[in-house]
């Protein structure tokens, strides 16, 4: 008897643990309901739920991240087991759900916001990327995975905002390059093409770390990026400011003026000032400085061009009109 009770023990207190490998983290995603819909409710310690939703969850909010559609709310269930983040380097992973787990890697980190990161195993619903601890490796969304990093990074800040320099980077031939700079931030030292070297005095080798370092860094943070601009390097100092773009809101940096865009450039968020302009909600951008584009990544690949003065012209059933921004 006692033998018995020693074994059933230890099964209780390792239940949803390594030794059960992918299966207990089945069972665990099971128990917990953490996929509602296409929805995801991640118990976490303290007795809250990371929320992944593009729908505003009916329950008190602790916290929200509108750029990777995350939230903080309070679990009225009190799941026992919360799923907790290794920050630590796991030698395995798999895909979850509440069904079937497979088994993948990673093939291509998050950068930033906007490019999320690539799994070689997907599901056409939102998934747990997990351990075989059931530890949380990421989330994975139809548009990719959000990783651990920025995960433990909202559980733990207050507010969720992110920083930004002004550019937006990518990997190209073992080196991170500048693929758009922000022609309103104001004093933006940096052009596009410009190959990043160093930030704050470290080699930089891959735009998913560069861009952590950038985002997680706090608002008004003065920093040092050297750069190779054609033949010249080059040393500026810069200053974080507030991201306003990216993710799952338009990143065209015409947020930075408070003009917000759908994929096909219709109006979806405006400041007060544009309102003022006698722009509205469903107006649709046609042309920058006399250059048609038709979404996002043409509009972001054409406005940095011009630094000065921004023409654009906007259609309202069938009525066109022109706006100017410095």
């Amino acid at each position: 008897m006692k033998t018995l009770f020693i074994l059933t023990t230890f099964l209780l207190l390792n239940l949803y643990a390594c030794q059960g490998g992918y299966f207990s983290c089945i069972a665990k995603i099971k128990d917990s309901q953490t996929i509602q819909k296409n929805s995801l409710y991640i118990p976490v310690k303290n007795n809250k739920l990371l929320v992944y939703s593009k729908y505003k969850p009916k329950a008190k909010i602790l916290k929200y991240d509108p750029f990777l559609s995350l939230y903080l709310i309070e679990d009225k269930k009190k799941f026992q087991y919360p799923f907790s983040i290794n920050m630590r380097l796991q030698l395995g992973s798999a895909i979850v759900n509440d069904k079937v787990s497979k088994e993948g890697k990673t093939l291509k980190n998050q950068i930033g916001l906007n490019s999320l990161a690539l799994y070689s195993t997907k599901f056409t619903k939102p998934a747990l990327i997990t351990s075989s601890c059931c530890s949380l490796e990421g989330i994975s969304t139809p548009r990719g995975v959000i990783q651990k990093e920025y995960i433990q990074r909202f559980l733990s800040s207050s507010p969720a905002t992110y920083s930004d320099i002004g550019i937006r980077v990518k990997n190209e031939d073992g080196f991170v390059i500048v693929s758009a700079s922000n022609p309103y931030l104001q004093n933006n030292p940096l052009k596009k093409d410009d190959c990043i070297v160093e930030f704050d005095g470290k080699k930089v080798h891959a735009a998913s770390v560069f861009m952590r370092s950038v985002l997680f860094s706090k608002l008004g943070s003065k920093h040092t990026i050297k750069i190779k601009r054609g033949k010249k390097f080059m040393t500026f100092k810069v200053t974080s400011s507030k991201r306003y773009g990216g993710g799952m809101i338009s990143d065209t940096f015409l947020e930075h003026k408070g003009i917000y865009f759908d994929e096909t450039l219709h109006i979806v968020g405006l400041s007060q000032e544009f309102i003022d302009y006698g722009l509205v909600l469903g107006d649709q951008l046609l042309q920058v400085n006399t250059i048609e584009v038709k979404n996002q990544n043409e509009l972001l690949r054409y406005i940095e061009n011009f630094k000065d003065f921004s023409s654009l012209l906007f259609s309202r059933r069938n009525f066109q009109f022109f706006v100017n921004i410095k």
